[in-house]
């Protein structure tokens, strides 16, 4: 039947949606200023089975969004979406959040796709994509600067977006680079496709063993000493 749930928890914008066969059926999402998936995504896969008329276990997949990303928020949607797959006994899909960031975009293909995560101060999750999908560079953790890029791209036109170019736009010079806007953060609508393909060619990951691709270590707030 193909019935696939997508859950995308990589960034500030917690999304998820129900597809059968590859069409959009039903999405639920929200951004917020501060990361509060823990609070949102349960409702929101409630709201999801209701407007879908459907309930978990007619469910033949579940597609989530692997990172780079947010670490928390990652780890929020891998242990629902694992959760699900151990219960119901079905296949867990695993996408790359920066290639599904460039699926809107694949009509451009004369331009190269760089999609772009924020990773705090002035660092990105970044890759490099042609027109077609086809990965140019592989993901990685960017230290912004007035030369990042500059020897990839050379004169080749690239259109940049997601929450992380703001930040590239006040240093970029290179007049090859367009910035797209509107484009900030992944959603779970971008995953239909490509979990759709993966579900036919059964591209499925190890429910026990599975984890997020995080690209950098945690690194944690020191605790507050006390008074």
């Amino acid at each position: 039947m193909g019935l696939l749930l997508h859950i995308e928890s990589a960034s500030k914008n917690c999304s998820v949606a129900l597809a059968k066969e590859g069409t959009l059926v039903a999405l639920e999402e929200m951004t917020t200023p501060h990361y509060s998936h823990a609070e949102q995504l349960h409702p929101f896969l409630q709201k999801l089975f209701e407007k879908a008329s459907c309930t978990p276990a007619d469910l033949d997949a579940v597609a989530v969004s692997k990172g780079p990303g947010s670490y928390t928020g990652l780890r929020i949607g891998v242990a629902a979406a694992k959760g699900l797959c151990f219960a119901l006994e079905i296949p867990l899909i695993a996408l790359n959040t920066l290639q599904m960031m460039i699926q809107p975009h694949l009509k451009n293909e004369k331009h190269f796709l760089i999609p772009m995560l924020d990773a705090r101060r002035m660092e990105v999750y970044t890759a490099v994509f042609d027109g077609k999908g086809n990965e140019v560079q592989a993901s990685w953790a960017e230290v912004l600067s007035t030369d990042s890029f500059k020897d990839l791209l050379g004169k080749q036109k690239a259109l940049v977006f997601g929450e992380g170019a703001h930040k590239f736009k006040a240093l970029n010079q290179n007049e090859n680079i367009h910035f797209l806007e509107g484009f900030d953060y992944p959603s779970a609508q971008a995953m239909v496709s490509l979990a759709y393909d993966a579900f036919q060619n059964k591209q499925f990951e190890d429910v026990a063993y599975f984890e997020p691709f995080y690209l950098k270590e945690f690194i944690g707030t020191p605790p507050k000493p006390k008074l």
